[in-house]
């Protein structure tokens, strides 16, 4: 096995109970974005376009389709020799029946034996549930130049949305002094974006420790970090400037997914110098018919169009009948809209059917509704 300079480590085990029913079944990183593609594909895109060929994907709930997704790591490019994208569920502890990671350093900890095999120097660690694009070996020349222990990617966020977040106080040579998890009173906006490089020697040596203390969170903000600056160790931010989305919630990747209608919009899906490599699923071309209307709206292959659809995403294969109107809405890959029927202000999950001259959703309903299951037509 050689020597990887920089090994990714994503964490892609989180339960996102917040996405609701789009999360029964499936992992909330395996969850459909933007068309055509999934949450992960970002971050594994990510690491595929920053030149780093070793990366673990650390999964736990509803994983199947996960695992069997990820596992064709020849989708990102990194199929070669020496490279791969592994699947890395948790191992079964004798204290408990389930198979969990009781933090995300505990998911590092419990994949020490697959880190050591790979002998990196340093270890970059990943959200799998972010939607942005980043080039990493920037930040590890960033983390170098400053003789870093640890380097941290943040990002500004408005002052008055700050205790949402893990907050990163630094001084004026973007050294951290202090992390304040979620503040009442935060003194910085410099919010922690959940990608994290560590020297590796330094961190398993860290992590060694935390095994055994009967205190601790397991947790990268709670534990690990603080225990860094308690020692004095060199911890630096990195400023990230670019497009960056949460999707935790049905609002937010409502909003993520309609950021794509805007014209400058930072993200970019066809930028074709840091593409985002997905599952090729083979489907037609999308066919608008003579009666249809369409203004403002992302439509993908697959899609028969035959009403009005506007200001809205259609992911692969959508079906809109005839008179129909999509409205300020995100219909996930199989939605079937009938004959008159009316949806506005809603995300539709996958494969869901709505019922001729039926109507879902409100022009002024202040939290985007999800629609999970069949909506029956009007008689």
């Amino acid at each position: 096995m050689k020597q990887s300079t920089m090994l990714a480590m994503i964490l892609a085990g989180g339960r996102g109970s917040r996405l609701h029913d789009l999360t029964k079944k499936v992992a909330k990183p395996a969850v459909s974005y933007g068309g055509k593609y999934r949450i992960v594909d970002f971050p594994l895109s990510n690491c595929a376009n920053s030149g780093i060929d070793v990366v673990g994907v650390l999964t736990q709930y509803e994983s199947i389709l996960l695992n069997s997704y990820v596992a064709a790591g020849g989708r990102w490019g990194l199929d070669a020799k020496d490279s791969g994208v592994y699947v890395l569920p948790p191992r079964e502890k004798a204290d408990s029946n389930l198979d969990v990671y009781r933090g995300t350093a505990d998911a590092i900890s419990q994949n020490i034996d697959f880190i050591d095999s790979h002998s990196p120097e340093y270890l970059l660690i990943l959200s799998g549930d972010h939607i942005y694009k980043m080039n990493y070996a920037k930040m590890l020349a960033y983390h170098k130049e400053h003789k870093a222990d640890a380097t941290i990617a943040v990002i500004e966020v408005p002052m008055d949305e700050a205790s949402r977040f893990g907050i990163m106080n630094t001084d004026d040579e973007a050294r951290i002094v202090e992390f304040e998890e979620k503040p009442a009173n935060p003194k910085s906006n410099l919010a922690s974006m959940g990608i994290y490089i560590f020297n590796w020697k330094l961190l398993r040596k860290l992590l060694l420790a935390d095994i055994k203390n009967p205190d601790s969170n397991h947790d990268f903000g709670k534990d690990i970090i603080p225990t860094l600056l308690n020692d004095g160790k060199s911890l630096y931010a990195y400023k990230y400037k670019g497009y960056w989305k949460d999707v935790g919630t049905i609002d937010s990747l409502w909003e993520a997914n309609m950021d794509l209608l805007n014209a400058d919009n930072e993200l970019d899906l066809n930028d074709p110098t840091w593409k985002i490599y997905t599952e090729d699923t083979t489907a037609l071309p999308q066919y608008i018919s003579a009666d249809a209307s369409v203004s403002r709206a992302f439509i993908t292959q697959g899609c028969v169009v035959e009403g009005d659809v506007k200001n809205s995403i259609l992911f692969t294969g959508v079906k809109v009948g005839p008179g129909a109107k999509i409205i300020d809405s995100v219909l996930m890959p199989g939605v079937v809209v009938e004959e008159g029927a009316v949806v506005e202000r809603v995300l539709i999950a996958d494969g869901v059917q709505i019922g001729k001259n039926a109507k879902v959703g409100s022009a002024d309903s202040e939290h985007i509704e999800l629609i999970a299951k069949r909506v029956k037509g009007a008689e």
